[in-house]
């Protein structure tokens, strides 16, 4: 059966961490001959960049997980993937080497409208020097970051040019949403912080990272 994925370009641009670090962004490389097989069915991205192109992400089913490289920052998701609290939703991410820029991946959540320029969600992402984000994107324009860079000693570091491996969790309970890295708590919110966590889950991958996921879903 021939699965197909629907890309979405969102017409806003997102600041990645390499801008936020205020370093010259190494340029979207041409990524479409490393899939190694069709996209998982159902799923959809959306880039964050409306001049990136849709050859610059490579998503495929690869053993029990999925595989992304970028290219462009993107969010990836199933609408199938809806919850309402109390839930818990977890993936497992592999980071399989050391990026130019320390760019970031994880899950997102609450996620309404996607692939709109109303889109909502929130995101949870880490990256390689050990330190965690979560931020809040209200729509095409509007960010909100509720926890800004922090080190955390739960976050895997890729040494040198090797990999390093992240299982991330959200917990969101009917008062409170609490962050995991590795099975170590990072961060707790009031669920009021967190502006609902009721809507899609899926994942993001920031720009150029070669990334594995496996054990992806809810608990």
């Amino acid at each position: 059966m021939r699965h197909t994925l629907a890309v979405v370009v969102l017409a806003a641009t997102a600041a990645t961490a390499s801008a936020q670090q205020g370093m010259k962004p190494d340029a979207d490389p041409d990524v479409k001959a490393r899939s190694s097989g069709p996209a998982p069915f159902g799923w959809e991205y959306a880039l964050d960049r409306s001049t990136a192109k849709k050859e610059d992400v490579a998503f495929s089913t690869m053993g029990k997980g999925m595989h992304v490289t970028t290219g462009p920052a993107a969010i990836f998701w199933n609408a199938g993937n809806l919850v309402r609290g109390p839930y818990a939703i977890k993936a497992i991410f592999t980071q399989m080497k050391a990026s130019t820029h320390p760019e970031a991946y994880g899950l997102v959540f609450g996620g309404q409208k996607l692939g709109t320029a109303d889109a909502s969600y929130l995101y949870f992402i880490v990256r390689q020097g050990g330190k965690f984000m979560v931020k809040h994107r209200a729509n095409a324009k509007d960010v909100q970051t509720i926890t800004d860079w922090s080190e955390s000693k739960a976050v895997a570091k890729v040494e040198g040019a090797g990999k390093a491996t992240n299982a991330l969790e959200v917990r969101a309970d009917a008062d409170s949403v609490r962050l995991f890295v590795n099975n170590q708590q990072v961060a707790a919110y009031s669920a009021k912080v967190m502006n609902g966590t009721d809507g899609i889950y899926g994942i993001r991958v920031n720009h150029n990272l070669d990334v594995h996921v496996e054990g992806f879903g809810r608990n």
